[in-house]
């Protein structure tokens, strides 16, 4: 394969790609806070844990098959099917109004993100130069971190303004708008293959790169956090008196992408485990703050602490991931760093609802589990630090 990498970052390409992950983000990320309580309307509330559960678990399980397409039918093609998934799913939420039915529909919606994604970190590492490319992951995730703050808030106030069936039917619309753009941008995947069933025959190795071990495994661990705050946050701005239960996401991304843009440079500089060490020890912070919130003030000064958090480790661990793979695995490896983000989440989705259990009292234990996910994380990449030199952009 041939690079297609540009001397500079900043290409009409870079920004189109930039512009189709918002409006993907934001497509699937606004429905997040109100799902709970539409499913407790159907009588499923002890399904909350499988809202965002299910949709990692399908997410988790298209990696292998994302990044081997990836990298043999191209980047594009896989870009486009996961906002497709996006959009026809918007459609089906207001005819699937039954427990089961729903959290069917879940399952099918995480197939986006098992594809979206990896198609598009293969494309910016296939448009911007190496030296550049954690500030490329800072950007671009800035682009997907406006999405996931300013989805959720405008899903709120679209399901109270108008209906929940107008949320869902705008979510169809932002990912129609992401498909329209990918339809238009040039293929960075030289060798080409035509889609067979030979392209969907995966191996252990599609499964797992051992390459990219060590950022896949702090990935896992970190992201645990996400899948709790996500599954029980709305219902803690609740007993908190936030109407907008979005407020907590809007906070934690708007933080992000402050940091963002300067996390990703700063490892490209420095290296990328120094930096990671950083935000395990932001994310360690945010769990026990959000933990202790007994206001509206701790309660979005955790989310703010989060969002710093997530905007180090996102773009860090992405470069890292891609800084250990080559140009013929490089989907491959994209694919079983997200495996690894899916599988926390889910894991850690299900493992906060299980300690919820619907109970106010059982937050805080909540949040100091996740906070000990993080501790493991922080702990391993100290050690490996130590070990295999302090020197060493990625090991």
């Amino acid at each position: 394969m041939q690079s297609t990498a540009s001397p500079g970052i900043f290409t009409t390409q870079f920004w189109l790609l930039g512009l189709s992950s918002f409006l993907f983000s934001s497509s699937f990320n606004m429905l997040i806070p109100e799902l709970p309580g539409y499913l407790s309307d159907m009588g499923g509330a002890e399904y909350k844990g499988a809202i965002i559960g299910l949709f990692t678990l399908t997410a988790g399980l298209s990696r292998p098959f994302s990044g081997r397409l990836t990298d043999r039918i191209g980047r594009v093609p896989v870009m486009a099917f996961g906002s497709l998934v996006c959009f026809v799913c918007g459609f089906l939420y207001p005819i699937f109004t039954t427990v089961m039915p729903f959290l069917l529909l879940r399952l099918v919606h995480g197939f986006s993100t098992g594809f979206k994604p990896t198609g598009t970190s293969a494309y910016v590492a296939d448009i911007v130069p190496a030296n550049r490319r954690g500030e490329a992951m800072g950007i671009h995730g800035m682009c997907m971190s406006v999405g996931s703050a300013f989805g959720p808030a405008i899903g709120s106030m679209l399901s109270q303004a108008f209906s929940l069936n107008a949320l869902f039917y705008t979510s169809s619309l932002f990912a129609f708008l992401s498909i329209a753009i990918l339809l238009n941008m040039k293929e960075t995947l030289q060798d080409k293959q035509r889609l067979s069933v030979e392209s969907f025959k995966i191996s252990w190795r599609d499964i797992f790169e051992p390459d990219v071990f060590s950022p896949a495994l702090i990935t896992f661990l970190c992201y645990f956090g996400f899948g709790a705050v996500a599954t029980v946050t709305p219902d803690f701005s609740g007993y908190l008196g936030l109407q907008n239960r979005g407020i907590y996401f809007m906070v934690f991304t708007v933080s992000s992408i402050l940091i963002r843009l300067f996390a990703g440079k700063i490892s490209d500089k420095h290296g990328r485990m120094p930096v990671t060490i950083v935000g395990c020890f932001m994310l360690i912070v945010s769990m026990v703050i959000t933990g202790y919130a007994d206001s509206i003030t701790v309660f979005l000064t955790g989310a703010a602490f989060f969002g710093m958090a997530m905007g180090i480790l996102s773009p860090v661990l992405s470069a890292w991931t891609v800084d250990l793979s080559g140009d013929h695995n490089r989907g491959r490896a994209i694919a079983t760093m997200f495996i690894s983000l899916e599988a926390g989440i889910g894991l850690g989705a299900f493992l906060s609802a299980a300690l919820f259990e619907n109970q106010r009292s059982n937050l805080p234990l909540v949040f100091f589990c996740m906070a000990a996910f993080a501790m493991a994380g922080l702990a391993y990449t100290v050690v490996i630090y130590r070990f295999k030199g302090r020197g060493t952009r990625a090991i």
